[in-house]
């Protein structure tokens, strides 16, 4: 079980890294110091990145606590 758990967290963290590198810098930390824009929506495909990396996130982490839990 525990090695079933740790190849689906090192494929999900491959997908975790990719996902995150795809993403767009803009609206990073110099947006919370007032530089960028105010509001901005995602929308597209962009929505879908970002859903997505969320998403792993979480299956890396409840596969992270099942393979602790299981050593």
């Amino acid at each position: 079980m525990s090695t079933i758990l740790t190849i689906l967290q090192v494929i999900v963290s491959f997908g975790l890294i990719a996902l995150i590198l795809l993403q767009t810098s803009k609206g990073g930390l110099g947006s919370a110091f007032g530089g960028g824009e105010m509001y901005r929506t995602k929308r597209g495909a962009e929505k879908i990145v970002f859903t997505s990396t969320i998403v792993l996130a979480v299956i890396f982490l409840i596969t992270s606590l099942l393979n602790v839990a299981f050593r």
